[in-house]
Order: structure tokens, then C-alpha cells, then sequence
């Protein structure tokens, strides 16, 4: 009785969070879905894009990030420049990317070596080798990306087309998803789906609501806009600044739109369980305003989600093996009822798990392999939540790549 309870409430919470899903995709707005954005911008009208990639032990990813955005806009887009600034890496960034400037000799790549961040102020994350890099942008419009994001051909003329059809402050999009690793597989489209379910399309683009998200992969500002708000100087102490951005961009009546944005870039952030680990328990408490509620709330989904079917499916499973040598036992019609009606319900939350995979793909263009094993995908979803909440209120581990990260109250 108490199993056919509890998947019940799977059953219950799987139907609720698919049809949210299903909503969000729906009316997620996507690029160059109107004759405007659609055509090119003419080169001789194309607007000054400043494209900013803050970089900190970035050596696997720098050099294809780098390329990917200048093989992106024909070289006769001469109003593109690319500043890179790596941010006091202690790995081979810096060099590996002034080598990659001296090979390609386009004058539209720059490459800036970060200063020390200031002694008495606290700036965290990239915050400090975005602002460095702002003060020698020229650009009209602001593109920040992250050294894991790749450009796709023609991005930066059809999100520009898209921001001035639309009369767009800050453009940001969800990319392309791009798993490896078993533990990405596991992990990154569990929680790309839980932040198209939480922060649903239409709320976030609605300038009457409250809702506001960033994905700082891909952050295009007017930069008329982003002076308005500050820029990262006013987040600099913010460790999940695209998300504050967002919000000041709303609170100061700007114009805040969320794509989907899979045909503009894609990104593979974590490339392995300990950077998945380290770079989700870095974001996600923050992310929910420091609120434990919402952490164990969404411990508790993920488990009702994913890892309590397949807990049912082998507790009936093994109850019908103990039970079938007494035949008469496992026919009786109290035990046949609770058993099928516990089955019927532990496949069809298995089956709304793959639903969930497919529905998600339609935005993160991410396939569902490895969908069967949701339960353990959930499971290592659930411990992130609780452990973001925990290592960000003590401290204790709270790291991004070996560097100690501290509230700014």
C-alpha cells in the first residue's frame, strides 16, 4: 500500500512536470523564424559586435572556441572583433590563444592578458575579465560566450537580426546541448529540462512578470542597455551573475528575451562527474536565491521522477518472485491488484522519462541516449541540490577550478 502510494505521486508529479515541459518548448521562441531575421544583416549596415570570452583554465577549449566564432561571420564583416581575456590562468590559456593570434593574423582577434583583481574588492567568477574587456570593446552590441560555447555559421548576424527586429536589450538562449561522458549523459539534460520547466519561456520574456534567467553561455546586450544597468561592475561580487543581470535588465524596464537557441551555438560545460559536481553546486543554490525550500523541492521531484519507478518496478519485481511458488498467494485478488496497479504505474512514469528526454531534445537538440537510466541520472541530480545548498552555506569544498568562491552579502 505504501509503494502503490508513492507512485502515485510520481505518477501525479511526472504528468505535472511533462506538461510544463511540453508548454515551455512550445512557446519557446526561437531565431530566424521571420522573413526579417532570416536575412542576413548587409555588411555595410552590420552594427559594431563586440564578442567577449572571458577565459580561466581554459586551454582545452580556447583555441576551437576562437575559431568557431571568426569562421562564423565572413571575414568581410570587418565591424566584428573578438577579445579574449584569460584570466590569470594558470594552465596554457594565455599561450595557447597568443599562438592562435600570431597563425590566423585577423586583425579582428585580440587577446588580453587580465590584470590582478583588485586587492580590496571582491569580484567573483568572470565578472573581472568581463568588465576588463568591456572597457577596450568598441561594439554597439555586447556578446559575452564562455570558452566552452561554440558558434554556429551565421549566429551573430541572425541573433543581431533577431535583437534589432525585436527591439531586444539582452538576448540569451539556452544552446545546443553536447554530452560525452557517461555523467554528462546523466546529468546535464535532467537539468537543462528542469530550468526550461522553471523558467518557463513565456514568463521570463513577459516584461510584467518577475521571472528572469540569463544563460551566461550567451549573453548578446545593446550595450546601450548594459551601461544602463552597470554592467558586471554592479555584479561583480555576484557568482551567478548572468541570472542578476537578468534580473536589473527587467527591473530597469528593459526588454529581457530567452531563446531557444540550439541553431546558434552549442556548449558542453562540464566534461567530467567532478566538474559537473563542482560547476552545479557553484550555481544552483544561488541561482534559487539561497532558498533550501526550493533545493529539497527539487531533491524531492527528481526522486519521484526518476529514481522511485525504477525503486518500485524492482520492489514488485522481487515481490513476485518470493510470491511465485504459492500460486495461490500471487492470484489472490488483494495482491493481484496492489501488484498490477503498482506495475502499471511504475512503467508509465519509466515511459513519461523518455517522453521528458524527447521533449527536452526539441530545445537542447541533445538526444536521449541513455534515458533508462534516469533513476541514477535523478538520484545525482537530487545530491547536487542538497549539496549546493550545503557547500555554499558552510563553505566547505565551495571551489570553481581551485578557486575559493565567498557570498557577497
Amino acid at each position: 500500500m505504501i509503494l502503490l502510494t508513492l507512485l502515485i505521486f510520481s505518477v501525479i508529479i511526472s504528468t505535472a512536470y511533462t506538461k510544463n515541459l511540453r508548454r515551455s518548448v512550445k512557446n519557446a521562441p526561437r531565431t530566424g523564424t521571420s522573413p526579417t531575421q532570416q536575412s542576413p544583416l548587409p555588411t555595410a549596415g552590420f552594427p559594431k559586435v563586440s564578442v567577449i570570452v572571458p577565459a580561466y583554465n581554459e586551454a582545452e577549449n580556447i583555441r576551437d572556441c576562437a575559431i568557431a566564432i571568426l569562421e562564423s561571420t565572413p571575414s568581410s564583416v570587418d565591424n566584428l572583433e573578438v577579445l579574449i581575456v584569460d584570466d590569470r590562468s594558470t594552465d596554457d590559456t594565455l599561450a595557447i590563444a597568443q599562438t592562435l593570434q600570431q597563425q590566423l593574423n585577423d586583425p579582428r582577434l585580440k587577446i588580453l592578458a587580465g590584470q590582478a583583481r583588485p586587492a580590496n574588492e571582491y569580484w567573483a567568477g568572470k565578472n573581472w575579465a568581463c568588465a576588463q574587456a568591456v572597457q577596450l570593446a568598441t561594439g554597439d552590441f555586447l556578446l559575452f560566450i564562455d570558452a566552452d560555447v561554440r558558434l554556429k555559421p551565421g549566429a551573430i548576424e541572425t541573433a543581431i537580426a533577431t535583437v534589432e527586429t525585436e527591439k531586444i536589450d539582452l538576448l540569451t538562449c539556452m544552446p545546443a546541448l553536447v554530452c560525452d561522458c557517461l555523467a554528462e549523459w546523466l546529468v546535464q539534460p535532467l537539468m537543462f529540462n528542469h530550468l526550461a520547466v522553471c523558467f518557463d519561456f513565456t514568463a521570463v520574456n513577459d516584461p510584467t512578470t518577475d521571472s528572469a534567467f540569463a544563460a551566461g553561455p550567451f549573453m548578446l546586450f545593446r550595450r546601450s542597455g548594459y551601461e544602463k544597468i552597470g554592467g558586471h561592475e554592479a555584479v561583480a561580487g555576484e557568482i551567478v551573475e548572468d541570472v542578476e543581470l537578468a534580473r536589473r535588465i527587467k527591473r530597469a524596464g528593459l526588454k529581457l528575451a530567452l531563446y531557444a537557441g540550439s541553431n546558434l551555438a552549442s556548449v558542453r560545460m562540464y566534461r567530467s562527474w567532478n566538474a559537473l559536481w563542482e560547476g552545479w553546486t557553484k550555481n544552483l543554490y544561488l541561482g534559487a536565491n539561497r532558498s533550501w525550500a526550493m533545493m529539497i523541492y527539487m531533491a524531492a521531484i527528481m526522486f519521484f521522477l526518476y529514481p522511485m519507478p525504477w525503486i518500485g518496478l524492482f520492489i514488485i519485481l522481487k515481490q513476485i518472485i518470493s510470491l511465485f511458488p504459492l500460486s495461490s498467494s500471487l492470484f489472490s485478488l488483494p495482491s493481484s491488484f496492489f501488484l498490477l496497479a503498482s506495475s502499471f504505474l511504475a512503467i508509465f512514469v519509466i515511459w513519461q522519462q523518455y517522453n521528458l528526454r524527447s521533449l527536452g531534445a526539441q530545445i537542447s537538440d541533445c538526444s536521449t541516449k541513455y534515458w533508462w537510466l534516469g533513476g541514477l541520472g535523478g538520484a545525482l541530480v537530487a545530491a547536487i541540490a542538497i549539496g549546493s545548498a550545503i557547500k555554499t552555506e558552510t563553505g566547505w569544498g565551495w571551489t570553481w577550478r581551485g578557486r575559493a568562491l565567498q557570498i557577497n552579502n
